[in-house]
């Protein structure tokens, strides 16, 4: 079988791991602190905030930009559900705008016609992999007084113009041993804003800067050292788990070249694809998936069915028409990208794909 996703873990993160355990501190503590100020040079920003998932970073950066009852955040919903779920959770609205075809990303030029007076942030998704058009999306925030707060939770190492994703506005990444890079479960959320930052800290800490005084509501959402010690020893792999997964972008959209009824992923000028997923397009989509599965070569559907037409977002009250949204949920399909990918494993996909479409091999 050629997974659609592996972690890449050996002997450093078994040793990483049983040092933190010899040393007894096991919970929050001076590792993650040092993962924090790696992550944050990483991403070229002033501060890391760790915490214990993703979605626990969206939520705490929506929360520490002062988001709740009444607000509105303009965001897509072409994404995994905690996307739309963490605006949720601040009591606050997602508002879902639909994506560029190419990208799979908002598309900037409907994002200001979302725009009321109860709209508070721009929450942008990098999704995939590929960075969102954040020159626009940072002139419409300036223009209205908005915060962007982006999803980088599939973007680790995504660039554009240069600039790493999660450094525009304030970043939220997940760790999810899917991702470009884990610590098993885990998040962390990227900032210039030394306030933001504080505020995120007392927010994962049950409101507090010092032990037993309480000055906000909070949570328990930190990262342990047991985590940030994987974290440690991935992201200093990361650039060239990105590499391999470039490279091997590269060599399925070559393998694939010319077959009818397959697109594949599109890369936008001065953007930077971490390729989190490789994902093409496909009118056939769940009959290529089934084929795929019966000659041993895994794939994923990500996302079939968009957030703002999941059953609890219907009790809500939605009904957005979002056409580009719902065609490539019944369009997209990813194939095995990650590091662990060989070059025959490649060879291998290509001519299992050329073979269903009756190309020519």
């Amino acid at each position: 079988m050629i997974p659609i996703a592996k972690p890449q873990l050996d002997e450093a993160e078994i040793e990483a791991v049983s040092d933190v355990l010899r040393s007894g501190i096991i919970a929050q503590g001076p590792r993650v602190t040092e993962f924090e100020q790696a992550f944050a040079e990483y991403t070229g920003t002033e501060y890391a905030v760790a915490v214990n998932s993703g979605t626990a970073a969206l939520h705490a950066a929506l929360l520490a930009h002062g988001i709740g009852r009444g607000d509105e955040v303009i965001t897509s919903s072409f994404s995994f559900i905690a996307t739309g779920n963490s605006v949720i959770f601040t009591g606050a609205r997602p508002v879902f705008a639909d994506i560029s075809a190419d990208s799979f990303n908002l598309d900037p030029e409907l994002i200001e016609e979302k725009i009321t007076p109860a709209t508070k942030a721009i929450m942008p998704v990098h999704l995939y992999g590929h960075p969102a058009d954040m020159k626009i999306i940072t002139e419409i925030a300036e223009d209205h007084g908005l915060a962007i707060i982006e999803d980088t939770c599939q973007a680790h190492g995504a660039t554009y113009n240069g600039k790493k994703a999660g450094s525009f506005g304030t970043g939220a990444f997940s760790f999810y041993p899917t991702k470009n890079m884990t610590t098993s479960e885990g998040g962390i959320i990227t900032t210039n804003n030394k306030e933001i930052a504080e505020k995120a800290r007392m927010i994962r800490a049950h409101g507090s800067k010092q032990r037993y005084l309480h000055e906000m509501l909070g949570y328990n959402l930190r990262m342990t050292d047991i985590s940030a010690a994987i974290g440690m020893v991935q992201l200093k792999r990361l650039p060239d788990y990105i590499h391999a997964r470039q490279r091997n972008a590269k060599l399925l959209t070559k393998g694939l070249e010319g077959i009818d009824d397959i697109e594949c992923p599109v890369i936008r000028e001065n953007c930077g694809h971490a390729f989190h997923q490789y994902t093409i397009r496909t009118r056939n989509r769940d009959q290529l998936s089934d084929h795929l599965k019966e000659n041993g070569i895994g794939s994923g559907i990500y996302y079939p069915i968009p957030i703002h037409r999941q059953p609890y977002y219907k009790e809500l009250g939605y009904n957005d028409s979002l056409m580009i949204t719902e065609k490539a949920s019944r369009e997209v399909l990813s194939l095995p990208v990650h590091p662990g990918v060989t070059e025959d494993n490649i060879k291998t996909i290509c001519t299992t794909i050329k073979e269903w479409s009756g190309s020519e091999c």
